[in-house]
């Protein structure tokens, strides 16, 4: 299946169930269902409810989608949580809450098979990492993946001139309920081995909500990605480029705030049945506002994530390390915040069927 989307190496079910609807046409139903143990050294600071250890659902959802005619449609209903690095880990009970149960949904008119628009709660256009566990090369999200949208509520038209497709969305940006971001993508497929990405999106207007899953600051910026992809077995290569900028706002308490960032993410194929994954990255923020560990702050990490899956099966393993630099007291890791060192270990497994 086509969506969601997964970068790999875990794959989707190759025969997914269906059913035929009469004249509406096939009707797919498919979803993954895992659970995770993590580990990790100096949890957040006090008082975000994050701990040393953590077991828990980090997917139980359900897709069902049509994917062909003039009039198809996308919904993924269920339970999940988002590990990333450099953030306290909430438990999916929580996280679900982000977003509701029902993550992702859309009606798509596709009345050529060149262009197409659809409406609902829609994936970000923004980024090289997707929402949940199971689309990924790693367990847990990186750091660039923090400054980007996860899901928003809008309108998207898709347009595809033979090598290139465009797709041009007005949206509520981190989930704001204010329709007042605008974020595109064009994708150059240069060949079948390479694939060149330019994205980019920001508000045009401004936003007071603040939440966790709506950063008044993230909601307020302005974001563009460069994505190369590189995909020719037994590798599959993505280095990217990530620039994000907040600009002052003294209405909303917002200082100007900017943040560079660079990821390499790779998979190796050793096998049919066993894949090696890998990321690497840094980001660097500058100006008087805060979007990393404090105003000025920096991050690296690097994460190392062995796969197996056989059929709808598979199990894997994460290894990651993240240090900050110039951080404020307080802002970082462990009990007190002062910690520049975070280490975790994630064990999943589950079925993707």
């Amino acid at each position: 299946m086509a969506n969601p989307s997964m970068t790999g190496p875990l794959t989707a079910n190759a025969k997914p169930m269906s059913f035929e609807a009469g004249d509406f046409g096939t009707i797919y139903v498919t979803g993954a269902i895992s659970g995770l143990g993590l580990f990790q050294s100096d949890p957040g600071v006090a008082g975000v409810g994050d701990h040393a250890d953590h077991v828990d659902l980090s997917n139980g959802q359900l897709i069902v989608q049509k994917t062909d005619g003039l009039v198809q449609f996308f919904a993924e209903v269920g339970a999940y949580s988002f590990p990333s690095l450099g953030t306290p880990y909430f438990q999916s009970g929580r996280a679900t809450g982000f977003y509701t149960p029902f993550s992702t949904g859309y009606i798509k008119l596709a009345p050529t098979d060149t262009f197409s628009v659809q409406a609902g709660k829609l994936p970000t256009l923004i980024g090289a990492e997707y929402a949940f566990t199971f689309q990924n090369m790693n367990i847990e999200r990186g750091l660039l993946w923090n400054q980007e949208p996860v899901f928003s509520r809008g309108v998207q038209g898709n347009y595809t001139a033979g090598p290139v497709a465009f797709s041009l969305s007005l949206n509520d940006g981190f989930y704001s309920g204010n329709y007042d971001w605008v974020s595109g993508s064009a994708a150059w497929t240069i060949d079948k081995v390479n694939t060149l990405s330019v994205v980019g999106g920001g508000n045009f207007d401004r936003t007071t909500r603040n939440t966790l899953a709506t950063p008044l600051a993230q909601d307020n910026s302005k974001i563009l990605n460069v994505i190369y992809t590189y995909n020719n077995a037994p590798w599959t290569i993505t280095p990217y480029f990530q620039y994000t900028s907040v600009d002052s706002n003294p209405t909303l308490g917002l200082p100007r705030a900017e943040t560079w960032g660079g990821a390499i993410l790779a998979n190796y194929q050793i096998n049919d049945n066993v894949n090696v994954a890998g990321r690497a990255e840094y980001i660097s923020s500058s100006g008087p506002g805060n979007l990393l560990y404090g105003p000025g702050s920096s991050a690296a990490s690097f994460t190392i994530t062995p796969t197996w899956q056989d059929g709808i099966y598979f199990m894997r393993g994460d290894a990651s390390v993240v240090q900050a630099f110039s951080t404020t007291p307080g802002l970082v890791f462990g009990k007190f915040g002062n910690t520049r060192t975070q280490a975790r270990w994630v064990l999943e497994g589950g079925i993707i069927f």
